[in-house]
């Protein structure tokens, strides 16, 4: 693994979900960590992960994250925190993309 990753030498790549891309900084058994991009008008489904634990700190834009029931706005520098086992989506309904910091923390074994 490298010390220093430069941002703009990395390539966007589409992910599972339409209007979702990234950049991967790190990614390693016990975890992850990518610069995810969120179209206009993109929506990432409710889910769940079974075995980590999720954050996202937002770097650009105006993003809706829904954790379990309940629903926030994201704005530059708000974090949030997706515990194990608990549905979360996001959502731009904005008109501009939206960048984010995305990680996850595998837990057990």
């Amino acid at each position: 693994m490298n010390s220093k990753i430069s941002e703009e030498t990395l390539t966007w790549t589409e992910g599972n979900v339409k209007g979702f891309q990234s950049k991967s900084l790190i990614d390693l058994n016990n975890g992850t960590v990518k610069l995810v991009r969120v179209d206009p008008q993109s929506s990432y489904p409710l889910h769940r992960h079974p075995d980590k634990t999720e954050y996202a700190y937002v770097i650009s834009g105006n993003l809706q994250f829904t954790i379990g029931d309940d629903t926030y706005d994201g704005v530059p520098g708000d974090f949030f925190i997706f515990k194990i086992r608990t549905t979360h989506a996001i959502s731009n309904r904005t008109d501009k993309s939206g960048i984010i910091l995305i990680g996850a923390i595998k837990e057990g074994d």
